[in-house]
Order: structure tokens, then C-alpha cells, then sequence
């Protein structure tokens, strides 16, 4: 017996058992004959922006609740060859706002009907494995938040996947992509801890192959000249690795370095991310017994949650990333909806954070 063979005015407790006894899911068909609709109106109300009347969907909801019906996901990609689903490509090595990040691509996917699979690259990541694990999913998108090779970018070329570039770049490739200005960012920073009078500075740069720090770092520096100021005395991960991890203990040995390499503390230390900075601002203290701001000011990037902390209340460069996420979100969409082959670059402006780590002039 199946649904379409109980009696017209079986009860939902009927079809329940009949399920139960044939031991298999609830589906749609079961979901239409307890509402007394067609199995296409069933769909249609699973549908977000489908056209159904408003008694229908109610009848066709509390039958599905009732029934605690979940439409499959997988067997209406076969019918829309979409699997709704957007990869994530997120480097281990990322600051610590990509929480914040990942929530916000997550709430902006989802309002049009998608989720996110996460994949994360660290640097023992055998890349090619992930993306053939990927490739398994269909995802429909891919949103690039973590440095790949070029011949793994040429992978998704190759199968025509969409993918938006989320605050990276390729050098010589133009890629759809969505940035705040780094180096922009970081040029803002430097103005403002100039006109408060510091001329030595530090930078703690972070990870040689994020292009996020590097364009930080080219900003420092080129604004500095710009300015008339000596440039800045640069640590970075060369090949003693010192900021590889770009986190507190980063800041830490960071400090230190510099502090052995100049004789004395400079007037002002810009750090990679907020890790960094609270490592540094930590060291400053317990360490060297520096005042912060006083004898040495500390600047970060991105304004973790910790940066806000009464112990640092640090300050620091804020990107705009709920609207950077929602950007990501509406490109990719459309560009799996159109499958337009054009290049977009979109650039977003971060805002400088007074905190008490650093004095600021105008």
C-alpha cells in the first residue's frame, strides 16, 4: 500500500504508520496526499520565490510538519542541476576576524537559498586531493579566501566553476574579486601616527605570501617616503619564519628583535593583525616596561574581538567585512546565475580605530 492508496480521508496518524511499516523516509507524494494537494505544489512550496497560493502553502506546511517531512536536497539538484552549495576555501594562517567573516558569507549565502562547504589549506594541505574532494560536492561556486598556486586557480578555470576572490590576488590573472584596500589602509595608518609626531617605526609585517600583509607592508613603506620619514625597520617571515603563524607569539619575538636590532624601543610598532599587536603590546609591558602609549605606541589590523578588551582596547584598522561578505555573496550568485564571463573588482575603504595603544594625530 502506498500513500496514494489510503482511504481519501486517512488520518496523518495512518500515513505515519504506513511509513513506518514500509520503513522508509517521508516524501513528497505523502506530504500531498496528507494536504490533499498535487505532489508539484508540494515543490512549488519548497521553492523560494515560487508562485502558490497562501492556503496552499499553509496546508502544505503543516502537513510537512506534522509529517516532519525535510525536502531532499539532493534529489532536487538532480531535477534543477544546482546542489546549492558554495565551497569556502579558508587559509589555517588567517587573522582571527575569519570568524566573524565566515558567519557573515554564511547568513548572506543563505538568504539566497545556499550553503557554504569549508574547506581549510594549511600549509601541509595536499591541495590537489582537497579541490578533487571538492570537485565530488558539485558545488555550484567557490569563494577563494586562502592563497592557491596557479595551476590550482586553472582547475576551477577549467571547469567553468564560478569563483570570487575574497581580499587576495593573483599576480598577472585577472579574477573576479572583492578587496578592501590594504595598502590603502595602512597609508591612513601611518599619516595619522606621523601628525602625532613619531618618525621611527616598526613593522611587524606577518606571512611573506599573504598578499594581505604585503600590500599592508608596501603601504607602511611607501607612505613613510612619501612623507619625508626614514623607512621603517621591517620583520617578517623570511627565512627564520618569524611571523609564518602571524599570531601573538609573533608579536612577542617580533618586539624583541627589533628592539635588539635598533639598540632601544622606536616611537611606534605596526603590526600585521591584532594578534600580533596583543602579543607585542604584552611583551612591551611585562618585558621592557614601556609605557603604551607613552614610551611606545602599538597599532594592529582587522579589530578582533580581544583588540576591544579593557586590558588593550587597541588600536586599529577595521574592514568592513559584513558588507565585503554580503559583495561576495551577491557576485558569486549572479555570476552563477549568468554565467557571465567578465572580470569584477570590487574595492571596499577600512576606517581607523582609535584605541589607547597608540597616539594619533589628525
Amino acid at each position: 500500500m502506498t500513500a496514494s492508496t489510503l482511504p481519501v480521508h486517512a488520518s496523518i496518524a495512518d500515513l505515519k504508520a504506513l511509513i513506518e511499516r514500509q520503513a522508509r523516509r517521508v516524501t513528497s507524494y505523502d506530504v500531498a496526499s496528507a494536504a490533499g494537494v498535487s505532489q508539484s505544489a508540494v515543490s512549488r512550496c519548497f521553492k523560494p520565490g515560487a508562485s502558490v497560493s497562501a492556503a496552499t502553502y499553509a496546508r502544505v506546511m503543516q502537513a510537512a510538519m506534522e509529517l516532519d517531512y525535510t525536502p531532499n536536497a539532493a534529489a532536487r539538484s538532480l531535477n534543477t542541476r544546482r546542489s546549492n552549495l558554495v565551497a569556502l576555501l579558508l587559509s589555517d594562517q588567517a587573522s582571527a576576524h575569519y570568524p566573524e567573516l565566515l558567519a557573515e558569507l554564511s547568513h548572506h549565502f543563505s538568504l539566497h537559498g545556499m550553503r557554504l562547504l569549508l574547506f581549510y589549506v594549511t600549509a601541509g594541505t595536499d591541495v590537489d586531493a582537497l579541490l578533487a574532494d571538492l570537485w565530488q560536492h558539485q558545488v555550484d561556486g567557490a569563494v577563494l579566501a586562502a592563497s592557491l598556486q596557479e595551476q590550482h586557480v586553472n582547475q576551477f578555470e577549467r571547469r567553468r566553476l564560478p569563483m570570487v576572490l575574497f581580499n587576495r590576488s593573483l599576480r598577472d590573472r585577472q579574477i573576479n574579486a572583492i578587496v578592501c584596500d590594504q595598502a590603502g589602509a595602512a597609508r591612513m595608518l601611518v599619516a595619522r601616527l606621523a601628525a602625532a609626531g613619531h618618525r621611527r617605526f616598526a613593522m611587524i609585517a606577518g606571512p611573506a605570501s599573504s598578499s594581505v600583509a604585503l600590500a599592508r607592508r608596501r603601504g607602511v613603506s611607501e607612505r613613510l617616503s612619501e612623507l619625508g620619514l626614514p623607512a621603517p625597520l621591517i620583520i617578517s617571515d623570511g627565512h627564520d619564519d618569524l611571523s609564518a603563524e602571524h599570531d601573538y607569539a609573533s608579536g612577542a619575538r617580533g618586539l624583541r628583535q627589533i628592539i635588539a636590532t635598533l639598540g632601544s624601543a622606536p616611537d611606534v610598532v605596526i603590526c600585521g593583525n591584532d594578534s600580533i599587536a596583543i602579543g607585542c603590546v604584552d611583551t612591551a609591558r611585562a618585558h621592557f616596561k614601556l609605557a603604551i602609549p607613552g614610551q611606545l605606541s602599538v597599532t594592529g589590523f582587522d579589530a578582533i574581538g580581544a583588540a576591544s578588551w579593557s586590558s588593550y582596547q587597541l588600536t586599529t584598522v577595521r574592514q568592513p567585512l559584513r558588507q565585503m561578505a554580503r559583495a561576495t555573496a551577491d557576485m558569486l550568485v549572479g555570476l552563477i546565475a549568468s554565467g557571465a564571463s567578465g572580470v569584477e573588482r570590487r574595492v571596499f575603504s577600512a576606517a581607523v580605530v582609535e584605541g589607547a595603544t597608540a597616539r594619533m594625530g589628525a
